[in-house]
């Protein structure tokens, strides 16, 4: 037998084991025990490879007429079926869900664009003087493509056909190259536009829009520790990552760069300047028009002129006139906030929280003073609106550190380097306005995220029409792929909701609640055996079924501890990366198999992963520590 085969023959049985120890006697069974029962027969149906959402279902509709007959059995059948309707009414008609198929549609729509191959040429060349350049250039790439996709299977699939083999050419390390590219292909389930982080919204009750703010720091820092660990790891064994060799990284140039480059120029900006002066005071230089120098020095100067107008924006907020801004409430990472059984996501961002009713919109007049009285302030408030306010003194630091860096920038800027930045206008930046107009509309409450899916929709399409790869097959494999993954996730939904119901029935939730209380556990005590169990499933479980079948009993634990359900929520999206990559259900060590060549094993790729799993701790731990990386971005805009 396979050791997989053994590692999950015995896990179920140490479940069974388990179960048989801690049940009392048949004869001495209650309806709680009946639902712990419940729980872990679906966990080993689940395992056995049962398919999961109709798992849910069965079991649930078993054991809620279980629960039913004991109440009254002439009514149990009828009181079952009403519950099988309603259940799944609710859930189609939940809002939050209708976002998901259209990020799914965004996601393969902007995969079959045929960016990633561009993207992740272009990163290579522009990140070669780093160590272990192919590598950081992967995790980049997955980080990116992960934010305008949030498909596992789709990015993991993609670096392993692309960049997975130019590792091995290039000699680098068969595990650190599978570590890199299932490591970054998981991104997707913790950046946003990420469905783990709306199907916890919709089963915690908690906003996707501020789920979305607060997941954006963390997912930058885990791909940092990524790169650091990728740097770290070639700078003190190179042999696991050699530098790349120099024909690797020859740029071709145009005419008009050799032209200047044959006559001793080094620097892009200085020489197309000055040749173009040339061309317009008359005599044409080197046969080259004036227009192709006004081009190319128009993307020289396009770095400097994207800085300033970042810099003057930065200067237009903070030199506002302080009656202007409104103050924010604080964000509590301990505030024990009702949560409501249905939240709207097409509300506005402020007024998804019920429990923060003071965290009004900037705009909003205070409630509480008489209409005479608020016009009352408003005129004075409206007079030193027209004073300057100076800029406080970290913004004139921070403009001259952007302005040295971008001296440095233009005196490193030569000519290859001018055809690299070429190659990431084509690629990244069309990516980057396509994910800033989705997550900054969200993010800064300019639409819901049904309505910045929509836009997202869009504009995956037309990405896909500029690259000519806009066509009824590409188009009919989406709908198609999307339509499944949309289908899977509602009956996901159905069936958690059925099976949660049975749960609540049979007192299952009581009793864990109680068990749990007795134990005396602080809320730091808790919160690390929450998130070990968590790490734990994320074994032989797949994210789906940890979110859908164990949150509901996670979630109403939080107010008894005073935990916040949305820093519990990023906590969980950080450790839920463990569940594509850790053995024997590591979903992404199956995706890079299948496109890997012949003589990778998995074992090989299994080892790889090993490393990064340690690093998603170290991410939990400082996420757990330094609450502020998650939940500063909700409190600023929200709170």
């Amino acid at each position: 037998m396979r050791k997989e085969l053994w590692f999950g023959v015995s896990l179920m049985a140490l479940i069974i084991g388990a179960v048989v120890w801690f049940m009392p006697a048949p004869g001495d069974w209650t309806n709680g025990h009946l639902g712990l029962l419940m729980l872990a027969l679906i966990v080993v149906a689940i395992m056995l490879g049962f398919p999961t959402a109709f798992t849910l279902m069965g079991m649930g509709v078993l054991f809620a007429w279980l629960a039913y007959r004991d109440a009254n059995p002439e009514i149990a059948v009828q009181q079952t079926l009403d519950l099988m309707v309603q259940r799944a009414y609710a859930v189609m008609t939940n809002d939050v869900l209708i976002s998901v198929p259209l990020f799914v549609f965004m996601g393969y729509l902007v995969e079959r664009s045929n960016l990633i191959e561009k993207l992740f040429r272009s990163l290579h060349l522009a990140l070669a003087w780093i160590p272990g350049s192919l590598a950081v250039a992967t995790l980049v790439t997955c980080a990116i493509f992960a934010t305008a996709t949030g498909i596992v299977g789709a990015v993991v699939t993609l670096m392993g056909l692309l960049a997975f083999p130019a590792m091995l050419r290039a000699g680098y390390s068969t595990s650190m190259s599978a570590g890199a590219v299932t490591a970054g292909g998981c991104l997707g389930i913790l950046i946003p536009p990420s469905v783990l982080l709306i199907v916890y919204g919709a089963t915690a009750g908690v906003s996707v829009v501020q789920l979305y703010a607060g997941a954006f720091f963390p997912g930058l820092m885990l791909t940092g520790l990524y790169v650091l660990y990728i740097v770290l790891l070639a700078k003190l064994k190179p042999a696991l990552a050699p530098p790349l060799p120099e024909a690797e990284r020859v740029v071709p140039l145009p005419p008009v760069a050799r032209t200047l480059q044959a006559r001793g120029a080094t620097h892009a900006l200085p020489a197309l300047g000055a040749g173009l002066m040339r061309a317009l005071k008359g005599p044409r230089n080197a046969e080259v028009p004036s227009a192709v120098f006004a081009r190319q020095l128009g993307i020289v100067l396009l770095p400097a002129l994207v800085t300033a107008l970042v810099m003057g924006t930065i200067y237009s907020a903070v030199t506002s006139p302080a009656a202007s801004i409104a103050v924010e409430s604080p964000l509590s990472l301990g505030g024990a906030e009702e949560s409501s059984a249905a939240v709207d996501d097409l509300a506005a961002p402020p007024s998804e929280e019920p429990a923060a009713p003071a965290a009004a919109a900037p705009s909003a007049p205070a409630t509480s003073a008489t209409p005479a009285a608020t016009e009352a302030d408003a005129r004075p408030a409206a007079t030193p609106a027209a004073a300057t306010v100076s800029a406080p003194r970290w913004f004139w630091i921070t403009l001259a550190v952007v302005g040295l860096l971008l001296v440095y920038f233009y005196w490193r800027f030569s000519f290859a380097r001018v055809e690299i930045f070429k190659m990431l206008l084509t690629s990244f930046f069309p990516l980057a306005l396509l994910i800033l107009a989705v997550l900054g509309s969200i993010v800064f409450g300019l639409a819901t995220p049904t309505e910045a899916a929509a836009v997202g929709s869009l504009g995956g399409a037309l990405l896909a029409a500029a690259y000519r790869q806009l066509n009824f097959r590409v188009l009919k494999e989406s709908v198609l792929l999307t339509a499944k993954t949309s289908a899977m996730v509602c009956w996901l939904f159905v069936g958690s909701s059925i099976f949660s119901a049975a749960f609540a029935l049979l007192g299952g939730q009581a009793l864990v609640e109680q068990w749990v209380l007795s134990m005396n556990l602080s809320p730091v005590q808790f919160m690390i055996l929450a998130q070990l169990i968590i790490f734990l499933l994320g074994w032989p479980l797949e994210w789906t079924e940890i979110i859908i079948i164990f949150m509901p009993i996670f979630i109403p634990l939080l107010d008894n501890f005073g935990i916040d359900p949305l820093f519990f929520g990023l906590l969980v999206a950080l450790n839920l990366q463990t569940a594509f990559l850790s053995p024997p259900v590591a979903m992404a060590a199956f995706y890079l198999k299948g496109v890997a060549p012949p003589h990778v094993t998995l074992n090989q790729i299994f080892l790889g992963m090993l490393p990064f799993m340690g690093i998603q701790v170290i991410a939990l731990v400082l996420l757990y520590v330094f609450p502020e990386i998650g939940l500063w971005l909700p409190t600023v805009l929200y709170r």
